[in-house]
């Protein structure tokens, strides 16, 4: 018998080590291309708002599938879709190794972003299944770990890869690490999906979504370049609003609706999913934009310009996994709103950067923006998972993480649009760098009050009814 409960003991946090190794490729997969971006804008001739459909439409598909990827996995089971969707990405991270030109780049992207939506909402229902509520918090922690280490080391492995070899190989890498993640995921996760009631795919729903986030991204990415005024932005702005509110409609009357709007009416979790959107909004430019500036303006290399975020993102390995410890202990609003708080002052600490700053400059901000996401991102997910059914789990964390990837497109494209207005064209090359700067300046301020926002946010929609949650839940499970 005791040996029995060591082997399920054991097998958890192999479940874990093994959902986690998915994530992680995804993480690693954002960051590490980021520092490819001007080798990559460089050899396939590419414009700005051409870099930004490389990283945006990416996290498009991730967003526009991520609810129905939860859905199919509570359907036909959570392993199988984490598995699918591993090949998925593995197959396209090798298709975007190959690729000629942009647009097949931009394609290929798209297509890892639905192996990711596929992959991802399955890691934290798995988790969320496989452990005790009183275990949730610290495995979710562990989670979030996983995350910032892959944010971490992407950085500055996407430099060394282009410095060394050609940016062709960030995605290269991806392929041994996934066909690994498929054969240890075989051996060791247990199947897992709802039993409660009928399930099917919510096909207008996906449509009106999908076609909504891409219009709105659209306007936003292309709105300098065809003018605000045109009659073509301001028609996909239009539309972007006619297809929310189908989007909302469809779902009001599915009888198997794609998104359960009835868990907006859980004030922890419309809260805590508000605040992925808000974080997920700010900070996404920020890796986008910063990586940029380091490069074109201060002329670091792609090694150095990786080397750069490591403050950050390890600060972010540490203090997750405590911070989702503290989320079971005293509950997760206030950590996410001083977590907030100081993602909001990063950055207006940047707004101390110029054409000539020292490294030294950028320290400051990326040490508190460091501890702001690391105190938010844990205590986030655990506030958003632990008030929705375990039997919603796929649903609940497809929903979480699609709001952190629509905050993380429009993110993108709206500090892209911030610093476009400051691009003049025919500037002599200091004149562009000064330009370039001033528009970071704008769009790291709009940041910055984002990130101010959602501390608000937090404080005021999440609640600490997930600790009576874990604790009826904990009763029942007796």
């Amino acid at each position: 018998m005791k040996g029995r409960i060591f082997a399920e003991e054991n097998r958890k946090w192999w479940t874990l080590a093994a959902v986690a190794f998915g994530l992680f490729m995804i993480m690693l997969d954002n960051t590490i291309v980021n520092v490819a971006l001007p080798s990559i804008e460089r050899d396939l001739h590419m414009s700005i708002s051409s870099l930004e459909w490389v990283v945006t439409a990416y996290a498009l598909t991730f967003a526009a599938l991520m609810i129905t990827g939860g859905k199919l996995g509570d359907y036909y089971g959570r392993r199988k879709m984490f598995l699918v969707g591993l090949a998925i990405f593995t197959l396209s991270s090798l298709a975007c190794g190959f690729a000629p030109n942009s647009g097949f780049l931009i394609g290929a992207r798209a297509v890892q972003g639905a192996g990711s939506a596929l992959m991802n909402p399955a890691t934290l229902s798995i988790i969320t299944a496989t452990f005790a509520p009183r275990e949730r918090g610290r495995a979710i922690g562990i989670w979030a770990g996983v995350s910032a280490m892959a944010l971490a080391i992407g950085p500055l492995m996407g430099g060394l890869i282009v410095d060394n070899l050609n940016w062709n190989w960030i995605f290269f890498v991806n392929v041994p690490v996934g066909i690994v993640g498929i054969v240890v995921s075989r051996l060791v996760i247990r199947e897992s999906r709802d039993t409660s009631h009928e399930q099917s795919i919510d096909f207008p729903g996906l449509a009106t979504s999908g076609l909504a986030l891409l219009a709105l991204c659209y306007a936003l990415i292309e709105g300098n370049g065809h003018g605000w005024g045109s009659g073509e932005i301001v028609g996909l702005f239009a539309a972007a609003a006619v297809l929310l509110a189908a989007f909302v409609l469809v779902e009001r009357h599915q009888r198997l609706p794609m998104l359960d709007l009835s868990l907006f009416r859980i004030s922890s979790f419309s809260g805590a999913n508000t605040v992925a959107m808000l974080v997920s909004l700010g900070m996404f430019g920020v890796f986008f934009f910063v990586s940029l500036y380091v490069q074109n303006v201060l002329g670091y290399s792609p090694t150095k310009a990786g080397a750069t975020f490591l403050p950050m993102t390890c600060l972010i390995i540490v203090i997750a996994p405590i911070a989702g410890n503290l989320s079971d202990r005293i509950g997760s609003r206030w950590l996410m709103g001083a977590g907030m708080t100081l993602l909001g002052i990063g950055g207006l600490l940047y707004q101390r950067i110029g054409v000539h700053t020292s490294y030294w400059v950028l320290l400051p901000p990326m040490i508190v923006g460091g501890f702001g996401m690391a105190m938010t991102m844990s205590p986030m997910t655990s506030a958003a998972m632990a008030s929705v059914p375990i039997d919603k789990a796929g649903v609940g964390s497809g929903v979480l993480n699609s709001f952190r990837q629509v905050g993380g497109s429009l993110g993108i494209a709206l500090m892209g649009a911030i610093l476009a207005s400051y691009v003049v064209p025919h500037a002599t090359r200091a004149q562009s760098a000064q330009n370039f700067v001033n528009g970071l300046h704008a769009a790291l301020l709009t940041s910055a009050g984002i990130a101010f926002a959602a501390a608000i946010v937090a404080v005021v929609t999440v609640r600490p009814v997930a600790r009576r949650e874990h604790r009826a839940a904990e009763q029942l499970a007796a």
